[in-house]
């Protein structure tokens, strides 16, 4: 009985080390997983969309200022 007792412990302390393990190795590598899946996502938004917008939306060269300037005076 004591057999059993101790494999079924072994088990457990595999189990939970292999838990932990995979958990560590989400944790470390959770950057690339991210970037990774952003990229598949944008890759499936974008063919999606495919030429359809065209030239309709023009991408400016320049932009304004990024705080709206106050009139000098409101008189």
């Amino acid at each position: 009985m004591q057999k059993i007792f101790n494999a079924i412990t072994v088990a457990s302390g595999v189990l939970s080390l292999t838990v932990v393990g995979a958990g560590l190795t989400v944790y470390l590598n959770k950057d690339a997983i991210i970037n990774n899946i952003q990229e598949k996502a944008l890759e499936a938004v974008t063919g999606s969309l495919g030429n359809v917008l065209g030239d309709s939306l023009p991408i400016p060269e320049s932009t304004g200022g990024v705080i709206p300037e106050l009139p000098k005076s409101m008189f």
